[in-house]
């Protein structure tokens, strides 16, 4: 579970992955701005992904399945390894970039994924792994109980505030995630965090020795009118049946937003259903029947599923053309957001006295990209791969917010900006130079993956704000922003247009679960490469722009 910021038991707010998340358009850029519209119609890049339609990826994921066997040999994996086909991301050039996970002797290799790069003619062209080293443990079986590995992750899941007295599943696996990959239980503890939101804690703990080797919250996370509380009066996709309208958008997935009212149900709830195609009153209310944060709900899906398909050509958050689902008035007062990929749901809280919803269009787009990571990186949400699981839901939300042009809630790159939630006006999050919100990091250090993942999220949103707009004074939107740089270069930033592109393709592509920041500046010089050249413009701003965060 990823939520929208840290919880209450931190010293200070920070968006988390729950709420925790490109061709954008962008308008009334003023004063230095770099950032360049984006409408979609331009010519696709030779190693920009292609829409392939449902049964087209279908059959070309099956075509990768058929021939995993060979492709573990030739890449060099050992007899007792095999691949599975998790992803494909086929280039307009026809290259093809297949995301495997592993399994050694059948039992699954967390942070044993990779990608294989084939050239469109079929020649294997590089991997881009999580973990480099051979997978071989001695034995596969372990030399303590299941129910130690259990009670471990229960203890783990109590200090986080669950209540929860049994497991929900143990499993073996191989841990490759460390130096040296060792055989290891994965524990699941459900129940709820201190702050209500839903607990689902993976503890990983080594089969032979019982130590624990790493532990990560699993919640990452008809046209009808919407009069919504932060984006004003809006068009929504509705569905009509007989004389009722539901709140089902069939053009996206089937998308569909439900009515939790003021529990921590790990169901669906109710549907939201009208006999007009009217939805919400612009005001916020207590009442667990109010329609307006269920109409801004919908209306953040809506633009972040248009958004990805006009920028990235990707049709939903696993790409195969299914819609999530939204769930509004979870709990009573629960300040914050949250993306599960188990239940594929977006969940938002009320906010203070229930009137201060999570529905923000900036936190729609960050939440439902933390399941666009989760589908393709997985990066794992501790350390300096959940700072930048986190930078990735930030990056995208803003690009959802700049691509829907909505003149209520203009596009920035401020986070949370509208949600209120430190009670004095200012945003959760700043893009352009991270440590104002009072914790964030603008820099890396040696220590960065001690903090907070979204604190030490601030390193990537500062990369991608400099690679847009550049360093220094300027306004944008009527937003004044100041960047600085660690080493006090001057940038002039290539557009916002261009950064998303080599960030999602860096993602989709070149991340792993375990990419680290030094594999991020690695991993989106290729994309860069691949998408402009070695000798471009935007290969050299990108090195440039990581060492200008201390990544080298």
């Amino acid at each position: 579970m990823t939520p929208l910021y840290a919880r209450h038991k931190r010293t200070t707010l920070a968006i988390a992955t729950a709420v925790a998340a490109g061709a954008l358009l962008a308008t009334g850029v003023t004063t230095g701005a770099s950032a360049q519209p984006a409408t979609g119609k331009a010519a696709p890049l030779a190693a920009a992904p292609q829409l392939l339609s449902n049964a087209a990826r279908t059959a070309l994921v099956k075509e990768k399945q058929a021939d995993a066997a060979e492709t573990a040999t030739q890449i060099g994996l050992g007899t007792k390894e095999k691949l599975v086909v998790k992803d494909v991301v086929k280039d307009v050039d026809g290259t093809v970039h297949t995301r495997y996970e592993r399994t050694y002797a059948g039992l699954p290799v967390l942070g044993g994924d990779l990608v294989v790069h084939t050239s469109p003619a079929g020649k294997t062209e590089g991997v881009t792994k999580a973990h480099s080293a051979t997978i071989k443990v001695a034995t596969v079986t372990p030399k303590i109980t299941v129910a130690k590995a259990e009670k471990q992750a229960l203890t783990a899941a109590k200090a986080a505030g669950s209540d929860k007295t049994a497991a929900d599943g143990a499993r073996k696996v191989i841990w490759a995630g460390g130096a040296t990959p060792v055989l290891a239980y994965e524990t699941v503890v459900g129940g709820l965090q201190d702050d209500g939101t839903p607990n689902k804690l993976h503890v990983i703990t080594d089969a032979a020795t019982g130590k624990k080797l790493f532990e990560y919250q699993g919640i990452e996370n008809a046209t009808g009118t919407g009069k919504t509380l932060y984006s004003g009066t809006v068009s929504l996709t509705t569905t009509l049946s007989g004389t009722t309208y539901s709140l089902t958008d069939a053009s996206r997935g089937g998308h569909k937003t439900y009515n939790l009212k003021h529990t921590t149900s790990s169901g669906t709830g109710t549907l939201f259903t009208n006999t007009t195609n009217s939805w919400g009153t612009g005001t916020a209310s207590s009442s667990t029947t109010d329609v307006t944060a269920a109409a801004d709900a919908a209306y953040g899906a809506q633009e972040t599923w248009d958004f990805y398909k006009a920028t990235f050509g990707r049709s939903g958050i696993k790409n195969d053309g299914v819609g999530a689902y939204s769930r509004v008035h979870y709990g009573s007062s629960y300040v914050n957001a949250f993306w599960d990929d188990d239940c594929f749901c977006m969940t938002y809280g009320d906010g203070s006295s229930n009137t201060h919803p999570l529905t923000s269009l900036d936190v729609a787009g960050h939440e439902m990209s933390h399941g666009v990571t989760a589908n393709t990186a997985g990066l794992n949400y501790s350390g300096e791969s959940g700072g930048l699981n986190e930078a990735t839901s930030d990056i995208m939300g803003t690009g959802v917010e700049f691509y829907a042009a909505n003149s209520s809630d203009v596009g920035d790159y401020l986070i949370g900006e509208k949600i209120n939630i430190n009670g004095d006006g200012t945003p959760l999050r700043y893009m352009d130079q991270p440590s104002k919100d009072g914790g964030s990091a603008n820099y890396w250090s040696s220590s960065v993956g001690n903090l907070d993942v979204h604190y030490s999220s601030g390193v990537a949103n500062h990369f991608f704000y400099l690679l847009s707009e550049g360093s220094g004074s300027k306004t944008i939107n009527g937003v004044a922003y100041n960047s600085p740089t660690y080493n006090g270069a001057t940038l002039a930033g290539i557009g916002r247009a261009k950064a998303l592109q080599i960030w999602y393709k860096a993602l989709t592509t070149y991340f792993t679960s375990t990419t680290n920041y030094k594999s991020a500046r690695t991993g989106t010089l290729s994309a860069a490469a691949a998408l402009y050249g070695t000798s471009s413009a935007e290969y050299a701003a990108v090195a440039a722009t990581w060492t200008a965060v201390n990544v080298t």
